[in-house]
C-alpha cells in the first residue's frame, strides 16, 4: 500500500526512548530523563506574555507564508549580528520548526541519482530524509580521537560528481563537537570547486563553551551556496513552540516559500509575534542557561570519567555528553536499554545516530544538577553490579 518513498522514514530514537521511559513511570518507576533534547528552562516570562497579547488582539488567523515582516527583518538583524554578516529579510523563510526546514532544503536540492553528505554520528533525521528525497545518504566519519571533527582527506574523497549537499551541524548533535575554521574552509573550497550547495545547521550556535562560533557562511568561497537553518527551541527554550527559519541563498528562496505554502500554508501567527520578542527582548535568560549547561558540563564529564567503564571527552558544544562505553562489553542499545530498565536512567543508544556512533551513549545535560548526580550514582551502581 505505502510508497516506497514513505518506507524510507524513520522515527527518531529519543522520542521513542521517551515513550518508554514514560511508560515506566506510569508504572510508579522513577526516572532520570537524559535522552530529551529539550532544555529544562522555562520559556522565558515576556516571550510567553508576547504571545498572549498577540491572542488578546487577535493575532490567531494565517500570516504570510513566508513569514511575518517584523519577525523576518528581527531574524535577518539577530542572525547577522550573532554571525558577523547582513543578511536581508528577504533571505528569510519562517516555518513550524527547524525540522520542516531540514525536509525542504533536502528535497529541493536532492533526489535519485544524487547523493547526500551527512554527518555519521548525526542528527537522525538528516538519512531519514535523505532516504525519503531518493537521495543516497553518503556518511561522513566523525572520530573521538580527532575531537569529532572529520578527516579533511576522506571528506574529499567521499565528494563525487553526484554530490548534491553537505549537511554541516556544529556545534553538534550527539557529540558536542564543534568544527574549526579549517575543516570549513575544506569544505567551502570544495563546494566551489565541484559545485554543491551546504546545510548548516546552527540550531546549537549559542551553545559553543570554548571558543567563539564560527559559520561556514562567513567564508567568500561559499557565498550564495549556503542555507543556514536555525530556530527557537534550544535558546529561548521554545520546543513546543515550533518555530524555526531558514537563511537562503535568494534563488531557493521562493521554492521554500512554496513548500510553506503547500505544507503548513504559515508558521504559527501568535508563536511568531513571541520569536520576534525572543530575539528583540533581554538575552540574560540565553546567557544564564549557557552558563549553567556549562557547569553541567564540566560535573558531568568529570563524574562519567570517574565511573569504572565509562570514558568521555569534554564537548565543546551543545547539551549532550557522548560517553564511550565500550568497555563496559555491552553494545550501544544494550547498555541504553539496559541503564533504563534496571537502572531508572534515560539515554540514547550511540548506534542510533549512526554506525559510528557504536560504542557510545548519549546523555543530554539538559536537566537539574541533582538530576544529574542521582544519575550518575545510579549509572555507576549498575555497572558496579555486571
Amino acid at each position: 500500500m505505502l510508497h516506497e518513498r514513505a518506507r524510507q522514514l524513520a522515527g527518531e530514537s529519543a522520542f521513542d526512548v521517551l515513550r518508554r521511559a514514560q511508560e515506566l513511570e506510569g508504572t510508579g518507576v522513577d526516572v532520570i530523563h537524559l535522552e530529551i533534547g529539550q532544555p529544562d528552562f522555562p520559556t522565558p516570562p515576556h516571550i510567553k506574555e508576547a504571545a498572549v497579547r498577540a491572542l488578546e488582539d487577535g493575532h490567531t488567523g494565517y500570516g504570510p507564508s513566508q513569514g511575518l515582516p517584523a519577525l523576518r527583518e528581527a531574524i535577518a538583524e539577530k542572525a547577522g549580528s550573532l554571525r558577523g554578516l547582513h543578511f536581508s529579510p528577504e533571505q528569510v523563510v519562517v516555518a513550524p520548526g527547524a525540522k520542516a526546514l531540514l525536509f525542504y532544503t533536502i528535497n529541493a536540492l536532492a533526489g535519485p541519482g544524487d547523493e547526500v553528505i551527512c554527518p555519521d554520528p548525526g542528527f537522525p533525521a538528516y538519512q531519514s530524509v535523505i532516504g525519503h528525497s531518493g537521495a543516497t545518504a553518503v556518511p561522513l566519519p566523525l572520530r573521538e580521537a580527532s575531537g569529532f571533527r572529520f578527516d579533511a582527506d576522506e571528506f574529499r574523497s567521499l565528494v563525487s560528481s553526484k554530490t548534491r549537499l553537505v549537511i554541516l551541524n556544529s556545534p553538534q548533535n550527539p557529540t558536542g563537537g564543534v568544527l574549526e575554521r579549517e575543516d570549513l574552509e575544506v569544505i567551502a573550497r570544495e563546494a566551489a570547486e565541484k559545485d554543491f550547495l551546504v546545510l548548516s545547521d546552527e540550531i546549537y550556535l549559542h551553545f559553543c563553551y570554548d571558543s567563539p562560533f564560527e559559520t561556514i557562511a562567513s567564508l567568500k568561497e561559499a557565498e550564495e551556496r549556503v542555507i543556514i537553518v536555525d530556530g527557537f527551541s534550544k535558546a529561548y527554550s521554545m520546543t513546543g513552540w515550533r518555530m524555526g527559519y531558514a537563511i537562503l541563498p535568494p534563488g531557493l528562496v521562493e521554492t521554500f516559500d512554496l513548500y510553506n505554502v503547500n505544507i503548513a500554508s504559515c508558521a504559527c501567527t501568535f508563536s511568531q509575534h513571541a520569536a520576534i520578542e525572543a530575539l528583540r527582548g533581554p538575552q540574560d535568560s540565553v546567557s544564564n542557561m549557557v552558563s549553567e549547561f556549562r557547569t553541567r558540563r564540566d560535573y558531568l564529564v568529570d563524574a562519567l570519567n570517574a565511573v569504572d567503564g565509562i570514558s568521555c571527552t569534554i564537548p565543546r558544544g551543545a547539551f549532550y555528553a557522548f560517553a564511550n562505553i565500550s568497555e563496559t562489553g555491552m553494545s550501544s542499545a544494550e547498555a541504553a536499554s539496559k541503564l533504563l530498565d534496571e537502572a531508572g536512567v534515560a539515554v540514547l543508544s550511540g548506534a542510533s545516530f549512526g554506525p559510528c556512533g557504536e560504542g557510545y551513549i548519549r546523555l543530554s545535560y539538559a536537566t537539574s544538577m541533582a538530576r544529574l548526580e542521582a544519575a550518575v550514582e545510579r549509572i555507576a551502581a549498575f555497572l558496579a553490579k555486571r
